[in-house]
């Protein structure tokens, strides 16, 4: 009998949960308090302000059953038996439980910067079963670059970190944007560290409002719109000339949906630079920066992802299982990946640039 080749596969975006006592083991008895105030003040918040006094959307709407049940959402060593499973060598691993948007001054007061190692902690504990396989996207505040700095420094020297998660929405945390000098010194760290940035698809605040407007039972309306405001992201990282001065510098949007992308450079970014409009900083057309300093994860999307390669090329281009969200291929990752590179016309050897070989080169595997 004929062995099945398989694919090297890596991952560039999988999700995994741990629970608020997760976090709190890696706290001291007395911030356990502090955690907990601080995530029954962010629940109230979310269901008075942004739902409105809506109920809260069911997580079954947002996770595969089978995915969702399997232990490898929850438990490390379940993990590795999940990708083993699926036949993926190594993930980037997102927690479900966002620590940023609970560990900040407004919510804990000053024990805020103490409970936010002890949260990159819990992340790192999740991966110590086997730090070469599971690649966490810590998290990093925005609002004390002078501790945003050292926590660079700590997760680069104690866990040989590789990426960092930043919220794609400073704005709404009352922040500067990405181009503002105050920000200078943590990409020039980041810059010399080689972490790459992992900008995630988030909920911008603004799109509550359509959330108390949706009248569908899911939602279904609300649901739609959060890979909209990424363009506001990539434009002031781009357009602003920011990624252009640190042209080491490496950012990834995940989860933005590809078929977008090449209208929105063509016909509204670069042409822009012929225009009257002015970008002080910016030398080089918009898709280029793109294509020298960012990427984008898919999922299954193969008439985007033609779209896309045929555009930028593969090599800002990253698979992704997405476990254990809808969307996941999991646990049909290695058929999956070919047949979908197939149907959107990629040869075996820009496949193997996109399902494996351009994550092993960023994330320095």
């Amino acid at each position: 009998m004929q062995a099945v080749e398989t694919e090297q596969l890596i991952s560039a975006d999988s999700h995994v949960y741990f629970t608020s006592d997760w976090v709190k083991q890696r706290l001291r008895r007395d911030l356990h308090a502090v955690w907990d105030d601080a995530t029954a003040k962010a629940e109230v918040h979310a269901a008075k302000v942004l739902r409105g006094g809506q109920p809260q959307l069911h997580l079954e709407d947002f996770v595969d059953p089978s995915a969702s049940q399997d232990p490898g959402y929850k438990d490390p060593l379940g993990k590795l038996r999940a990708m083993d499973r699926d036949g993926v060598h190594a993930e980037v691993i997102f927690p479900e439980l966002g620590g940023a948007k609970i560990c900040h001054p407004a919510l804990m007061g000053s024990d805020w910067k103490e409970v936010f190692r002890g949260y990159n902690q819990s992340m790192a504990d999740f991966a110590s079963s086997d730090p070469d396989r599971l690649l966490c996207a810590y998290q990093l505040p925005l609002q004390d670059i002078p501790f945003a700095i050292s926590e660079v420094e700590r997760l680069v020297r104690d866990y040989k970190a590789r990426c960092v998660q930043l919220t794609p929405f400073p704005s709404d945390l009352g922040l500067p944007d990405f181009h503002d000098p105050v920000y200078a010194p943590l990409w020039q760290t980041i810059e010399a560290s080689g972490l790459t940035i992992m900008n995630h698809l988030d909920m911008k605040t603004h799109l509550w409002d359509v959330f108390r407007r949706d009248p569908t039972p899911q939602k279904g309306i609300f649901t739609a719109m959060p890979w909209a405001p990424l363009a506001e992201t990539l434009c002031f990282w781009i357009l602003t000339g920011t990624l252009e001065r640190y042209p080491k510098m490496k950012v990834v949007f995940v989860e933005p949906g590809l078929g977008w992308l090449p209208w929105f450079f063509e016909t509204l970014l670069d042409p822009r630079m012929h225009q009257h409009y002015e970008f002080p900083g910016v030398k080089q057309p918009p898709s280029e920066t793109f294509r020298k300093q960012c990427g984008a994860t898919f999922m299954y999307e193969p008439k985007g992802l033609k779209a896309f390669y045929e555009y930028f090329g593969a090599d800002c281009l990253y698979w992704s299982t997405d476990f254990p969200h809808p969307a996941t291929c999991w646990p049909n990752s290695q058929s999956q990946v070919v047949s979908q590179c197939a149907e959107a016309g990629i040869p075996a050897a820009d496949r193997r640039k996109i399902v494996s070989q351009n994550a092993l080169r960023t994330f320095g595997l």
